[in-house]
């Protein structure tokens, strides 16, 4: 399954990391691109659970990112060749709105990462995430806006309730 969601992943891991790039050299971005794929991952694994899920997907298509771009000021029109920034039709609003959920909130990203392992789609191990989970203080210098509480508030708040509602469905909804 984790081939299907590849194209969604990539994406919107590319989104993430060009929208919040890593301060300083060539270290600092691999670093940063590392959080961001994991994140995105774990959510996208959770967003679409399912083969059938990752199949609808393929089919229907996951929406782009000119709704993130808006909201985020960032500017979706590449130079070049009209197909140059042909890869952000493959982000995931949804996607992209969990991962800064769980980029910025080490606890729910455990969870997130917790409901995975106990039988999610890909029975991932939690230390698959140790970057995304655990991040030391090289990962978060390195990720800096990526992990940002503030500046991905208005993406993560975008589908927060959402990602609540699937890691605990039994939960009472906030007023």
């Amino acid at each position: 399954m984790q081939a299907d969601l590849s194209p969604v992943i990539a994406a919107t891991a590319q989104w993430l990391t060009r929208a919040y790039p890593a301060p300083g050299g060539a270290l600092a971005s691999a670093l940063c691109e590392v959080q961001a794929r994991q994140a995105v991952m774990v959510a996208a694994w959770l967003r679409y659970p399912t083969p059938m899920d990752a199949a609808l997907l393929g089919m229907a298509g996951p929406g782009g990112s000119g709704r993130l771009d808006w909201i985020t000021g960032a500017d979706g029109t590449g130079a070049g060749a009209p197909d140059a920034e042909a890869w952000r039709t493959w982000v995931d609003e949804v996607v992209a709105s969990w991962a800064a959920c769980l980029l910025t909130d080490p606890e729910l990203a455990a969870l997130a990462v917790a409901a995975l392992a106990r039988g999610g789609p890909s029975e991932a191990v939690p230390g698959e995430f140790r970057r995304l989970v655990a991040p030391d203080e090289r990962d978060h210098r390195a990720a800096a806006l990526l992990r940002h509480p503030d500046l991905l508030a208005p993406v993560a708040d975008l589908h927060r309730a959402q990602l609540l509602d699937r890691l605990d469905p039994g939960r009472p909804l906030a007023a």
